[in-house]
């Protein structure tokens, strides 16, 4: 299986676009979505493109291969137009026997770059995948034996410039720049 990781859409049709496209070009076979996918909340500036109807529509199309957590920008009314579950506050996904435990980083978190420091106890060879920072991570857990830490960075609002996404392939985990 070969999948592709994103956070932090915010409701940017523009960028949600680019994502789907870049993650056909990469043959995904199934979208993991970090959270903040619909509305850029009240802290950020409404971001390029912003059309959350939009990209809901054109995440619906693909409901069947998205697997979601909930961001601390989603709310249920977004819910309301989604069509895959994504209030959750964490999913877990097995791919090729590793767990990749998923959230937003709000409510769990590596500590890393602002997030709560709310590590779960996941077994050696998991990895833990969190967006909420909008800075892009691809590491060793230094403080969680065995554990691989993966950010994707933000799809429509990111904090060093280069909206990003992530692969992984079953083996590693590696972020690709959106233009």
């Amino acid at each position: 299986m070969r999948f592709a990781i994103a956070s932090d859409i915010h409701g940017s049709a523009k960028w949600c676009e680019k994502f789907l496209k870049a993650a056909d070009e990469e043959r995904a076979d199934e979208i993991i979505l970090l959270g903040d996918i619909l509305y850029h909340g009240p802290r950020n500036e409404e971001p390029e493109g912003y059309d959350p109807k939009s990209v809901a529509a054109m995440l619906n199309e693909r409901a069947g291969s998205i697997v979601a957590a909930r961001g601390n920008c989603d709310a249920e009314v977004d819910q309301m137009m989604l069509e895959f579950p994504c209030m959750g506050d964490y999913a877990l996904v097995l791919a090729d026997g590793m767990r990749l435990f998923c959230t937003h980083g709000h409510v769990f978190g590596s500590g890393l770059h602002n997030s709560v420091n709310n590590m779960p106890k996941l077994p050696k060879g998991s990895a833990f995948l969190f967006g909420h920072t909008h800075i892009k991570v691809n590491e060793r857990d230094a403080h969680h034996s065995g554990v691989w830490l993966f950010n994707p960075g933000s799809v429509a609002i990111p904090k060093d410039g280069s909206h990003s996404f992530g692969i992984f392939d079953g083996k590693t985990f590696t972020h690709r720049i959106l233009l």
